[in-house]
């Protein structure tokens, strides 16, 4: 049949009343309805009329033609009705735009419809949860009234977003509306005719049905997966994983073995898991759901139980697992126990981990506030329950309740091998953090490569007598020296050292923290001369500022491993008088008893904060957050809440602030009340608390409504504090997705706001730490010339943490944004703030001896609770130099560590399939060293030079005419001296010719570098071995392999850090590495009197000072120095400041001020 041209003839037989014509006219129509839907547009009613007669004989083909008429109309709600209406006439086999539209509109209605369903768990926050701060404060039964679903967006408080994945987020403002139920012109809603048409809905659940089914039969799983885990429907999901296994089982034949498939599909939905679902309560439940998958796997992946038991922080699971493991006497499984170890160390709390050290067997449990010891009895009275010990997953997948106090008494009833009880004591060794802990020193300590001739650069360049720039050096040299236990340089540096005074004294003692953090057996044994003391009649008392900072470095050398120094920094804490003993010991405090939840520490800087004193209440309220990091104490928020609208001391505000965002860490959806209260308050630094609550509460999630949220504060906060950290918070929420920060902030930098710009350079740093990324740099090299000073500040600190670990080969700019660190610091003209800025930058690019990296997520890709933390309170150094430190804690050891069964390291090869030089140290700087001050040559060309080489060459003529043994020991010092003289002019001459090429050659140079490193990597064969404990860099780690023929294997893939080996020869002996990094400690006795200290800083007693040198370290020479009270009176003259701090008109007199 010839196409129509006009649809009127066939229109106007709707109109007989013969039911045959009519049925011809809708088939004609449905053949040419794409030409002439125009014209049936107006007759739309009377083809609904015939759909709707019950005595029609073809209703479904009159609801298809309505269908595709609605579909042409852009009308896809009523559109989807009637097709679903017409039943078996809608072909899902048939390719074409209307039926893929209609099936794409089914999918978004059903995952719609179930998420409008009423659900038990998945949006109820868990008990745990419960965190948010209330509107009142009078019981738990008003607490429980005032707190908001974990799904309710941060204006609503009736209804979860409308979609997990947001898919509609773009179309509307920051606060997601509710979906609506009849206006079908809102993205999301639903149309008022399914939810009232149960055919319909049946309908649509059938043609769903049948896309899951075409979907098995493609092994398209991923796409069921998909639509299951964003309708929340968990049944499906089961379905679907188990169908996989099934599949794969069929296509076998009964051949033996896991059946991949499934766990892939596993894996799979714990990715989606991390890095998508966006709601805490459902993650929860789709982990709860594979790990009831996994107990049908007769050899599962203990590893993914392990991510799962983590998220879930379930402790009884992760002890039960680790027994269980343990019991079954394989020596591979055993590995895999002490490797899930590791793992948890990594990436737990110590309040997890404390716990599940707890409840593996013949371990006593210490009595500890937070721990009652009502388990033990529950353990011993239900004792005759458990009755699955055999199988391995048997208990991981019961209720919570309960079974923590069966599992603890199944272990102690049975008596165990000496085999099990070594390896249960090897297994609270890897909990409590010693092990790993060491290794990483053991790596630091040989691997170090730190650039002195660099350091020492920095330390001349800039004047010691002000503070910034001495502050600015010494975290240079705490940074390089991160963990190596180096730490020679203040020992070199005694009279540099001994010019700083107040808090540069206390930064430059707890800098000693950081260079000897996690040397735990000698920690105390090195500060020991520096902490507080009893005073004692007749004695000189120390600088209270060294006792306040020894307590931080104690605690930063302990971070994040409660022992006893917890114990020995409470105990000092408690005791002190003076507020900066006080503040060094509640910064301590904090870092030390990270995330413990300890109720009593908390109670005791509580009763310090009450003293309302501003120097020490901004340490404590930091404090407050560290200790109660992660646990949404909903008592810990009211007190400082209330403290912080009492208070007048903006310092202590800001501390508190700070604190609350720490006890809402990665709390999500439970710190939407409490942000929200932050954000109304008309006090900026409470406003600025709240973003960072927002920051840490969605770090690493990417949620969408934070960055929303985020964003709107960016453009519309009149402060500008709060401003630049809504700006800066960017990176904390999209550090997991580092290619989506430039383009984000890209207008952001360009901002007329510094503000802005600033928090847009450190947005950058943050979220793209350590990863070299190109965009981030094309982004922040303009802002290095920005007009502002802290701008300038802010892009130098980004580009060093984008490019540390980065060298030629990897990324060629490497060289460029090093030499501009240098520049600035050499540059005579630059403000002090850019200054200070190149200074710790050189060091963060160098951090660690160039063995560690920036990272904010662990080996395993979970969340790094210690990185995180660090970097929050490290961009607080805008307000705190000494907060600086804090930014060590971020710094992770880029090594491959290979332990066996033994927990010993042995010596053995693996091999990396890349060019050596590809990821080998950047070239060290000593070339560079010609770029300070030109002191010497003002010197050599001086008259004064002139006049005592006359005098030389007098005097020398006079010993040759007197013929006479010149027996003093001034002759070779002369001699030196001419040498030297000589060779100054010769360099000076050089340089004198090199300088007039230096355009042309630094142009030259710039184009050189990046081919001959090319050249370079040509020659080079690819493949090279590696001892173990070498270091490998996160983008190494993929071309790293270990050959069949090696004797030792990993139990997983290589990810980076410890790695337990399994021996395939364990008969044969074994060759160990030699641990260098224990050695024992000489501490100085500090000088007795004022005097000795002096002529120890002005090197009277240099001889001796050489001599003890050789037995002592740098902290103890330095003891001497920095112990030193002050003696700088009140009024007394002061080092003068940099001149940009001052500014005259013409018009001001000389002694206006």
């Amino acid at each position: 049949m010839p196409g129509l041209t006009s649809a009127a003839g066939v229109v106007s037989f709707l109109a007989e009343p013969e039911p045959e014509l009519q049925v011809f006219a809708l088939k004609v129509l449905n053949e040419e309805i794409d030409s002439l839907w125009t014209e049936v547009a107006g007759s739309i009613g009377e083809v609904e009329a015939l759909y709707e007669n019950p005595s029609f004989p073809d209703r479904e083909l009159a609801a298809l033609v309505v269908a595709k008429v609605y579909y042409n109309l852009q009308e896809y709600n009523e559109s989807m009705i009637f097709a679903l209406a017409a039943g078996k006439l809608f072909d899902l086999d048939h390719e074409g735009e209307f039926e893929d539209t209609i099936i794409s509109k089914c999918v978004d209605t059903y995952i719609a419809l179930e998420e409008s369903a009423p659900s038990t768990n998945v949006n109820q926050p868990p008990p745990q949860l419960t965190t948010a701060f209330p509107s009142t404060a009078n019981g738990a039964s008003s607490i429980s009234a005032g707190l908001a679903s974990p799904t309710t967006p941060f204006s609503q408080s009736t209804l979860p977003s409308k979609s997990l994945l947001s898919r509609q987020d773009s179309t509307t403002s920051f606060d997601p509306a509710p979906q609506g139920n009849g206006h079908v012109t809102l993205p999301g809603a639903l149309p008022t005719s399914i939810a009232s048409q149960a055919s319909v809905q049946k309908q649509l659940y059938a043609i769903i049905d049948e896309l899951f089914e075409r979907c098995f039969a493609g092994g398209s799983y991923r796409q069921v997966i998909g639509i299951a885990v964003e309708a929340r429907k968990l049944d499906v999901l089961r379905r679907a994983i188990l169908r996989a296994s099934e599949d794969e089982k069929s296509q076998r034949k009964g051949e033996d073995g896991n059946p991949v498939r499934g766990q892939e599909l596993m894996e799979y939905v714990l990715e989606i898991c991390m890095n998508v679902v966006q709601e805490r309560g459902l993650r929860n439940e789709l982990l709860q759901l594979v790990l009831d998958l996994l107990k049908d796997i007769p050899s599962p992946d203990y590893f993914s139980i392990a991510r799962c038991i983590v998220y879930l922080n379930e402790h009884t699971m992760a002890s039960e697992l680790l027994v269980q493991l343990v019991q079954k006497g394989d020596p591979k499984l055993t590995a895999i126990a002490y490797q899930i170890a590791f793992d948890l160390y990594d990436n737990s709390t110590q309040e997890f981990l404390k716990t599940v050290r707890d409840e593996l067997p013949r371990i006593p449990k210490p009595s500890t506030p937070s721990q009652p010891p009502i388990s033990v009895d529950q353990t011993q009275d239900e004792a005759p329950e458990p009755q699955e010990s055999d199988q391995l997953l048997g208990e991981l997948n019961g209720s919570t309740g309960g079974t923590s106090s069966s599992n603890g008494n199944d272990h102690k009833d049975e008596p165990l091998s000496q085999e099990a009880q070594k390896a249960f004591d090897s297994i609270r060794t890897i909990l409590s953090g010693t092990k790993t802990i060491e290794l990483d020193l053991e790596f630091l300590f040989r691997s170090n490569r730190t650039d002195t001739a660099l350091l020492n650069k920095i330390r001349d360049s800039l004047e010691a007598r002000n503070s910034i720039f001495h502050t600015a050096v010494t975290l240079a040299t705490a940074f390089m020296h991160a963990g190596t236990t180096n730490d020679k340089f203040f020992r070199e540096s005694l009279e540099w050292l001994g010019k700083a005074v107040n808090w540069s004294k206390f930064t430059a003692t707890a800098a000693l923290g950081v260079i000897h953090r996690g040397n735990l057996g000698q920690g105390q044994k090195l500060l020991e001369p520096y902490l507080p003391k009893d005073q004692i009649a007749g004695t000189n008392p120390s600088s209270a500022y060294s006792q306040g900072g020894s307590l931080y470095a104690l605690g930063l050398i302990y971070a994040n491993h409660e022992t006893f120094a917890l114990d020995l920094i409470r105990d000092h804490f408690k005791k002190a008088t003076e507020e900066v003993v006080q503040h060094g010991g509640a910064l301590g405090l904090g870092v030390a008893g990270m995330a413990t939840g300890d109720e009593s520490i908390y109670e005791d800087l509580k009763g310090v904060l009450y003293h309302d004193s501003a120097l020490n209440g901004e340490a404590v309220g930091i404090a407050m957050g560290l200790i109660m990091l992660g646990t949404g104490n909903i008592k810990a928020l009211e007190d400082m809440i209330q403290y912080a609208h009492d208070t007048q001391h903006e310092k202590i505000v800001r501390g508190l602030a700070l604190g609350m965002a720490l006890i809402m860490y990665n709390r999500q959806e439970g710190a939407d009340e409490l942000v929200n209260g932050l954000l109304d308050d008309p006090d900026p630094i409470l406003r600025y608390g709240g973003i960072q609550t927002l920051a840490l509460a969605y770090c690493g999630t990417g949620s969408n409504k934070a960055v929303r949220k985020l964003l709107h504060v960016a453009v519309s906060d009149v402060s500008d504090d709060v401003r630049r950290i809504a700006v800066m918070s960017l990176g904390f929420i999209l550090f997991r997705k580092p290619s989506n920060v430039p383009r984000m902030v890209e207008l952001l930098s360009e901002s007329y706001n510094p503000h802005v710009r600033y928090g847009a350079a450190m947005a950058l740093g943050i979220s793209c730490a350590g990863t070299g990324l190109d965009e981030a740099i094309d982004l922040l090299e303009p802002m290095i010339k920005d007009p502002t000073d802290f701008v300038r500040q802010g892009a130098l600190i980004s580009l060093s943490m984008i490019m540390v670990q980065q060298n030629e080969a990897m990324n060629p700019k490497v060289g460029t944004i090093r030499k501009t660190l240098q520049k600035a610091i050499s540059d005579r003209h630059e403000d002090a703030m850019t200054k200070f800025g190149s200074a710790i930058s050189l060091g963060i690019i160098d951090a660690g001896g160039r063995n560690c990296n920036i990272s904010l997520q662990t080996q395993t890709g979970n969340l790094n609770m210690s990185g995180i933390v660090g970097m929050a309170v490290f961009t607080q150094y805008w307000y705190w130099f000494p907060l600086t430190h804090f930014l060590s804690l971020s710094f992770t050891p880029t090594a491959v560590i290979g332990l066996d069964q033994d927990l010993e390291v042995p010596s053995f090869k693996f091999y990396s399939a890349t060019r050596p030089s590809l990821f080998d140290y950047p070239p060290e700087q000593e070339a560079k060293q010609e770029d300070a001050p030109e002191k010497v040559k003002t010197a050599v060309l001086s008259t004064t030079a002139q006049a005592k080489r006359r005098a030389q060459k007098k005097e020398k003529q006079q010993r040759r005419e007197s013929m006479d043994i010149d027996q003093s020991p001034t002759t070779p010092k002369t001699g030196n001296l001419v040498d030297r003289m000589d060779v100054d002019e010769s360099a000076i001459k050089t340089e004198e010719i090199q300088d007039s090429d230096k355009v042309d050659g630094e142009k030259k140079e710039g184009e050189g570098a990046p081919e001959a490193a090319k050249k370079k990597l040509e020659k080079e064969k690819v493949g090279y071995p590696l001892e173990n404990m070498s270091r490998v860099l996160p983008a190494q780690r993929k071309f790293i392999s270990f050959p069949s023929d090696c004797r030792y294997q990993p139990v997983k893939k290589p990810t980076g850090g410890v790695i337990l080996l399994t021996d395939t020869t364990p008969s044969e002996a074994k060759s160990l590495l030699e641990l260098k990094a224990k050695k024992p400690v000489k501490p100085a006795v500090a000088p007795a009197t004022l005097q000795d200290r002096a002529d120890q800083v002005h090197g009277q007693q240099g001889q001796q000072l050489e001599a003890s040198s050789r037995d002592t370290g740098g902290a103890a020479e330095a003891a001497g120095v920095l112990t030193a009270v002050d003696e700088d009176v009140e009024g007394g003259e002061e080092a003068p400041v940099p001149r940009e701090f001052e500014y005259h008109t013409d018009e001001e007199g000389d002694g206006d001020v």
